[in-house]
């Protein structure tokens, strides 16, 4: 192939490569033909914003054969259906991450969430790929685990050329054309493409990675109003005054400068505990049950991804075993028999350390404790007709208590 004139983009050679992309992964096809190509000589490789403008640099593409151009075009793009620009704001927001070190670090991990099931069967590996291992770290795991697990150092210090763009880590660059620039997609677009690659995605079953699998179900299960209330909800009671808060003397207090010889302690915030109780009795049907575990995954991430501090207790009329969570098709949901959930609260609150937020998601036919727990509730209410029971029809539960922060699953939700 004839490169260009010096100092030009070899559109020629960068089209081939997207071609090359379609072939060895037809499902991306229409996510590849929504990039719009711009040129720049500003970025170090290709990169993306989040209107879907995809950064060329000509020299690049120059040295970099066309079967690795054709992996940085599935990178790249993949950097988009993935949301990773609106997941590293929300990442930022909630954890208080800032500066340009911190995106790079979102960046990083969430190459690690695209590069360790991406690469092979046709599609060869750019050269200066971040795979999880290099900083070893365990494949298959979510751009929000990765942060967690490791920081910038001598093991990063080779990826501080990297940059994918705003469309990676939702910083805007000084080369982006933003959103009122040309060749931008509107949010109605950028669904669509995402919903179309679901749906190429879901009618290949076989030997697709599990990450791409994973991701096509949750497109084609998109929040609710409810289920973003629910996240609202629990990230209100978790990032309150007092949450988490206790004194350490590891740190020394500003106000000892104005007491001479005396070492005040640091007021310091640590992330919160959730335990959440999920009612199992007979008139939670296995549907909802099914549900409950989308949301405990979902509360996860309203606390910044932290499943170490989320435990999951089973209750009915009595309360099961608190479990740590782990992976969310590990858990047990044992129980069918009465409701009643003041067990529940009573086995939360006994475990050691003591829950910060208590979450609980019933059908809400429960007796409820009769004063208010030391800790912040959340009450996620799966939606009864008025007066239904499998034992009496004239029953009639009485409503979640005052001191609760209610959400009704599943329909406009009544939050308070």
């Amino acid at each position: 192939m004839t490169p260009g004139p010096a100092g030009t983009l070899d559109r020629d050679k960068l089209l081939t490569a997207r071609l090359h992309a379609v072939r060895v992964r037809p499902y991306l096809a229409v996510a590849l033909f929504a990039l719009h190509v711009v040129e720049s000589r500003r970025v170090p490789t290709m990169a993306v914003d989040r209107h879907w403008r995809c950064y060329v640099s000509p020299v690049f593409v120059d040295r970099t054969p066309v079967e690795e151009l054709a992996g940085v075009w599935v990178h790249e793009v993949s950097h988009l259906l993935r949301d990773h620009h609106g997941r590293s704001d929300r990442v930022a927001r909630e954890r208080g991450l800032t500066g340009p070190g911190e995106r790079l670090r979102m960046n990083i991990a969430a190459d690690c969430e695209i590069n360790d099931d991406v690469f092979g069967d046709g599609l060869a590996r750019p050269e200066g790929t971040v795979e999880p291992g290099d900083l070893l770290l365990p494949e298959g795991q979510l751009m929000e685990d990765y942060l967690r697990q490791f920081r910038l150092g001598p093991r990063t210090r080779q990826l501080a050329w990297l940059d994918c763009g705003s469309g990676a880590d939702g910083l805007q660059r000084e080369w982006d054309l933003g959103p009122d620039g040309a060749h931008a997609l509107s949010p109605q677009e950028r669904d669509a493409v995402r919903f179309r690659v679901a749906q190429g995605i879901t009618a290949r079953p076989g030997n697709l990675p599990r990450s791409w699998r994973r991701w096509a179900e949750q497109a084609f299960h998109p929040p609710q109003p409810w289920r973003e209330l629910l996240a609202a909800a629990v990230r209100s009671v978790v990032t309150a005054p007092g949450v988490g808060e206790d004194y350490t003397y590891g740190r020394q207090s500003r106000r000892s400068a104005g007491v001479p010889g005396v070492v005040l302690p640091a007021l310091r915030r640590r992330p919160p505990r959730v335990c959440v109780v999920i009612d199992t009795s007979g008139s939670v049907s296995d549907a909802e049950l099914g549900s409950a575990l989308l949301e405990v995954a979902a509360i996860a991430r309203a606390v910044g991804g932290r499943r170490d501090l989320v435990t999951v207790l089973p209750c009915d009329a009595a309360a099961e075993v608190v479990r740590p969570l782990c992976r969310i098709e590990d858990i047990l949901l044992l129980g069918g028999g009465g409701t009643d959930l003041r067990a529940g609260f009573a086995r939360a609150l006994r475990d050691r350390p003591c829950p910060d937020v208590v979450v609980v998601l019933t059908d809400g036919q429960t007796p409820w404790p009769s004063s208010r727990p030391p800790c912040r509730t959340v009450v996620g209410l799966f939606p009864r007709a008025t007066g239904w029971s499998e034992d009496d029809p004239d029953y009639v539960p009485d409503s979640p208590p005052e001191w609760a922060r209610v959400v009704t699953i599943g329909s406009a939700p009544a939050s308070r």
